[in-house]
């Protein structure tokens, strides 16, 4: 089940959090409860990336997205995700999310998240998100003005470069 009451206390209890310029991390508390379990008693993999929308919807709010997606009737789509899974996360563990904007390839905005258990990486995802309009995707350029980040264009890591070229060599449909 989807962790719709996560979202509302999330959204509740980051309502007065400043504005974050981009590249600023939104920085959450979470918990591994029962419910996120998988039949080995650890967070589930499809569950991890369920959560990070924990953080990416108050990252999003927080940096001006929600609203400019408002203003323009726009919507926010995942279009791929690339996961590193390192340590365990147990039931009733505590572990620490942060959210950034990493940049944009002129169609997609990147987001990094990432798990924490005190200074221990537990996991982290990089997602290509594309904004969508009734056109299809709207271009980066357009969003970041519509956020008020005209000229916003900064130098994506090489390896998250690299990961944008192999998606976009990838066949599609997939072949099966």
């Amino acid at each position: 089940m989807y962790p719709f009451i996560r979202i509302a206390y999330h959204s509740f209890k980051h309502r007065n959090a400043p504005k974050l310029a981009i590249g600023e991390p939104h920085i959450s508390q979470h918990r591994c409860w029962p419910i996120d379990l998988d039949m080995w008693w650890e967070l589930n993999n499809g569950r991890t990336l369920t959560l990070y929308d924990l953080g990416r919807v108050q990252l999003a709010r927080r940096m001006g997205l929600v609203k400019a997606l408002k203003a323009n009737g726009w919507g926010m789509t995942m279009a791929g995700v690339t996961a590193r899974y390192r340590r365990r996360v147990v039931m009733f563990d505590r572990f620490e999310m942060r959210s950034k904007a990493i940049g944009h390839d002129g169609r997609f905005l990147l987001l990094e998240q990432s798990m924490w258990k005190g200074e221990e990486a537990l996991s982290s995802v990089v997602y290509r998100v594309a904004v969508v309009g009734k056109n299809g995707i709207v271009p980066t350029a357009e969003v970041a003005e519509a956020m008020g980040l005209g000229g916003w264009n900064p130098a994506l890591p090489d390896w998250v470069a690299a990961w944008g070229q192999a998606e976009n060599a990838r066949t599609w449909p997939p072949e099966t």
